[in-house]
């Protein structure tokens, strides 16, 4: 499977705060594979404080010049999925999903709106057997110190 499709959970929340009314957040993907492509975000819970909203439709991608990336977010704490959002006419729109650390962190670079959140175990699955089959660790090489023909040939 080259894709897997993410819903994303995403919520408003009121705030009290005299600048600030409000305070979107991803707080959440889950599998979509009958989900329509084009479908419109819609309301799942709401109280007087928050209000959560299922947006979409996503594929998760995976890409072989990223595997060093999957690979260090499979093996932290708490491997994630990053979603990139942008508002849009007062809400807070979804527009990519990702499992690598290195996109997650261009996005941020490049100014984005990017939240992680936890990956589901199924996600971590796939994820799991495409990092065991593509994963090469990098070859240590030893340096020697105060060698000053380090690197040199010799006749």
């Amino acid at each position: 499977m080259k894709q897997f499709p993410v819903a994303v959970i995403i919520e408003k929340k009121q705030l009290d705060n005299r600048w600030v009314s409000e305070k979107w957040e991803v707080i959440g993907v889950v599998p979509a594979f009958d989900a329509p492509v084009d479908a419109p975000p819609r309301q799942i819970f709401a109280d007087e404080q928050r209000e959560q909203f299922l947006a979409g439709h996503f594929p998760l991608e995976l890409f072989r010049d990223e595997v060093d990336n999957y690979h260090l977010n499979l093996t932290s704490p708490e491997p994630r999925v990053f979603v990139m959002w942008r508002m849009d006419e007062g809400f807070a729109k979804p527009m990519e999903a990702s499992l690598s650390y290195g996109e997650a962190a261009r996005w941020l670079d490049s100014g984005e709106q990017c939240d992680g959140v936890p990956m589901p175990p199924e996600i971590a699955d796939w994820l799991g057997d495409f990092v065991n089959t593509h994963y090469k660790p990098a070859v240590r090489t030893k340096i020697k110190r105060n060698d000053p023909f380090a690197g040199k040939r010799r006749p």
